[in-house]
């Protein structure tokens, strides 16, 4: 079942893809401008029962029409992330990557922008990609653990057989790495994947809402932090 809330400050609910969440702020306007909370780790916490300790903090930069992903993190050590676009606009999608799942290799999307706030939080085993809607899109990504070398999962993100709603209004800019990246049937063939048992035995290390288990209740409200 999925799983949200509605807080004064934030919405917190489950994609389609479950255990990955949207986050979606309400907004303070005035003369100045605007102000929001992106997200307060016990709002988080409260609906997803997983704990975010933030390791590492991450920024990449991108021109009009760039695809970054899909990207993962091996278990172990796992990476945890909540992602979120503060300059521009980016179509975002998660891929469930957790081979055996029952919702392996389904998407969710997000469109994401400076304006609206919106992030989404991934847990380990939900694989990341995004496309650049405008020249200078900055993503932010919060993440779980420090980066490893050797552990980063790379799907490629034009996969005919996912079929990812790219909306691209030109040739894709991507890295070499990620075109040469395998087919998400590939990764899993070739074991570079992580099991869907792992992912939740990861979860509930985290807290009790992995594997699809009932979270803890989301009850209280969450008032704004004025600026």
């Amino acid at each position: 079942m999925r799983r949200s809330a509605r807080r004064f400050a934030v919405r917190i609910s489950e994609m389609t893809v479950p255990d990955a969440y949207r986050i979606e702020p309400d907004r303070i306007a005035d003369s100045r401008g605007f102000f929001y909370e992106a997200i307060r780790a016990e709002a988080l916490r409260s609906i997803t029962g997983h704990e975010l300790e933030i390791r590492q903090v991450n920024y990449s930069v991108s021109k009009r029409n760039t695809v970054r992903g899909i990207h993962g993190t091996a278990l172990p050590p796992g990476q945890a992330k909540l992602v979120t676009c503060v300059r521009g606009a980016a179509l975002d999608i998660a891929v469930d990557i957790r081979v055996g799942s029952p919702t392996f290799g389904h998407y969710a999307v997000t469109r994401q922008d400076a304006e609206s706030g919106t992030a989404v939080y991934l847990p380990d085993g939900i694989g990341h990609a995004f496309l650049a809607l405008t020249d200078d899109t900055c993503m932010c990504y919060l993440c779980s653990v420090e980066y490893v070398p050797g552990t980063m999962i790379d799907i490629d993100a034009l996969d005919p057989e996912l079929a990812l709603p790219w909306k691209l209004t030109g040739p894709p800019i991507r890295s070499a790495k990620d075109a040469a990246a395998p087919s998400l049937s590939e990764a899993a063939a070739a074991g570079l994947l992580p099991t869907y048992e792992q992912c939740v035995r990861s979860y509930a290390r985290n807290g009790p809402a992995g594997g699809g288990a009932a979270g803890p209740a989301a009850g209280g409200r969450h008032s704004f932090q004025r600026r």
